[in-house]
């Protein structure tokens, strides 16, 4: 897994890798920017120009207090945006990124097989539900496990994305079939590495560079894995 990061991150001066990640870094800071100004005016919308409180007078900085309060809560928040924005990723970039992986350390593959679209759009969908849903159920029970809440937040999305970008990175190379049996024998790997890229999506501003930079390390993860298979 360390090994496929390192490759992955060696490939950051390849020009098509760069567009990409260019594109994703402004396609996910533009959500958030969205985000920002939309928990702005709503914390606008309730907060009083001015209050009035015993002992202290008239009260007129609530609203810089709060706009600018607004920026640590988008901060905090986009530790469980990113992973929702990280599966809408796949659907969008995964290809592109994969092909230039390919192109420089597996020259020798044969051309990747063509997806339909009904096949594309129902599996990327799928996953952004299962995501969308996983988390609410989490953010649920995120009260009651305490000190665990972060463990809990990667194991449960580190299963989903691991899942979610290998099989995706699979499927370009695999029929669906093969590719679920080649998970299910590597699923414990793929969890594994699904945990190390959850890890950094909780930590604002890194978080950003991860949906990049997971989709090339689960490309090379997906040909070691189905180098060793039977």
């Amino acid at each position: 897994m360390a090994a496929a990061f390192l490759r992955a991150l060696s490939q950051v001066t390849d020009s098509r890798f760069r567009r990409v990640l260019a594109l994703g870094l402004a396609l996910t800071i533009g959500l958030l920017v969205a985000l920002w100004v939309a928990t702005l005016e709503l914390v606008r919308w309730f907060t009083p120009d001015t209050l009035t409180l015993p002992w202290l007078g008239e009260v007129t900085w609530l609203d810089t207090a709060a706009s600018a309060g607004s920026v640590l809560i988008l901060l905090l928040a986009s530790t469980v945006l990113m992973v929702p924005v990280a599966s809408a990723f796949t659907g969008l970039f995964l290809d592109r990124i994969a092909d230039a992986v390919e192109a420089r350390h597996y020259p020798a593959l044969p051309p990747a097989r063509s997806q339909t679209m009904s096949e594309q759009v129902t599996g990327s969908l799928g996953f952004f539900g299962l995501i969308i849903a996983a988390n609410l159920i989490a953010l649920a029970v995120w009260p009651f496990t305490g000190p665990f809440a972060p463990l809990l937040f990667w194991a449960l999305n580190g299963f989903l994305l691991g899942r979610e970008y290998f099989t995706l990175a699979a499927l370009r190379h695999l029929t669906p079939a093969q590719a679920k049996r080649l998970y299910r024998t590597n699923r414990l790997t793929i969890w594994a590495a699904g945990i190390l890229m959850a890890a950094p999506l909780s930590i604002p501003l890194v978080n950003l560079f991860i949906p990049v930079l997971g989709a090339a390390t689960f490309t090379h993860i997906f040909h070691a894995l189905k180098k060793r298979s039977p």
